[in-house]
């Protein structure tokens, strides 16, 4: 037997079909694009719902609906300052999945 005939299985990663469900149902309430958008904005500082509505261009209950969901999957944290509550991103690998997604969707800067 030649040594290209010859496969050596790698490891499996660990896990199973189970351990991701949780995963799966995060990443289906990501995929919405004024969630990445509000997602993609919180990264960059904290807003309110009513300027983060603003920029989605949606109504503010509406956007309340967005950042509950978001919540909901530990994404983001929330802090009252008086009348306003504030949202931030709880999740710190968040990060790089935008940057995944930006890199691959957003055109470049200089397009």
């Amino acid at each position: 037997m030649s040594t290209k005939q010859i496969k050596t299985k790698a490891a499996k990663p660990r896990g199973t079909v189970q351990d991701f469900s949780q995963a799966a149902e995060c990443l289906k309430t990501l995929a919405h694009p004024v969630r990445l958008r509000i997602v993609q904005m919180l990264l960059h500082g904290r807003y309110t719902v009513g300027e983060l509505a603003a920029d989605c261009g949606i109504q503010d209950n509406v956007g309340s609906d967005h950042l509950r969901l978001l919540q909901r999957c530990g994404f983001l944290t929330s802090e009252r300052e008086g009348r306003n509550v504030y949202y931030q991103i709880a999740e710190p690998h968040l990060k790089k999945l935008m940057a995944c997604i930006e890199g691959r969707f957003l055109p470049s800067e200089s397009e």
